[in-house]
Parts: C-alpha cells; sequence; structure tokens
C-alpha cells in the first residue's frame, strides 16, 4: 500500500485546511486508518482514526470539535478536515494505514501502523 498525503500549507490561527490521502496497492477488507501529526522537537502523536467495523471515529481530545475524519466516495481516499485552526496544530501530519482491524488499546499508538504518507506539513500562524 502506497499512501500520498497532499493539502498542508501555512493558514492563520482560526482558518481551515483539508487534507487528503490518496491510497494505492492493495485494499483489505479488514483495516485502520489513521491521521497522525509531528511538532517540530516533539514524538509523533494520534489525531484521529477509523477502523473497518465499527461506526465511530476516534479524535486525539486536542482536535474533537475541530478535525473531521472522511472518506471518499472511492474509499481509496480519505480526509482530514481542520477548522478553528491554532497554531499549536502546526505539524507535519502523516495518514496511516494497518492491514487488520486494530484492537481499541492499539489505535493511537504510531508503532502499531505498517504504512505511511510521506507527511504533508501544516503551519498555524498566530
Amino acid at each position: 500500500v502506497q499512501l500520498q498525503a497532499s493539502g498542508g500549507g501555512l493558514v492563520q490561527a482560526g482558518g481551515s485546511l483539508r487534507l487528503s490521502c490518496a491510497a494505492s496497492g492493495r485494499t483489505f477488507s479488514s483495516y485502520t486508518m489513521g491521521w497522525f501529526r509531528q511538532a517540530p522537537g516533539k514524538e509523533r502523536e494520534f489525531v484521529a482514526v477509523v477502523r473497518s467495523g465499527d461506526t465511530n471515529t476516534y479524535y486525539a481530545d486536542s482536535v474533537k470539535g475541530r478535525f473531521t475524519f472522511s472518506r471518499g466516495n472511492a474509499k481509496n481516499t480519505r480526509y482530514l478536515q481542520m477548522n478553528s485552526l491554532k497554531p499549536e496544530d502546526t505539524a507535519v501530519y502523516y495518514c496511516a494505514e494497518h492491514p487488520r482491524r486494530l484492537i481499541s488499546s492499539a489505535l493511537r499508538s504510531p508503532g502499531n501502523y505498517e504504512f505511511w504518507g510521506q507527511g504533508t506539513k501544516v503551519t498555524v500562524s498566530s
């Protein structure tokens, strides 16, 4: 599976961006798809995730109510709509996928994901 993230850029605080992640290669009937981010000097952290057989979308508390994870009709594209952006949202954003339905306790750990996109940089100015 190859993942290609795009849509990052520079935006003022309070603004919006929509990130896209295009997937190619094998598709899996059982999967976990996530968005993560990594700010300068910090560890990669969980942002949002969906998984097969689960109607819920899980978000980090820091983005809940502002970010929305969605999937395109073709199901090989996923999006992260980011509203009310804050300077602390500045980071490189990565899409990731694991070819199994991860258990709940494993969803937020980047080390559990097998496939990663190259990242797209988001900078929020104050």
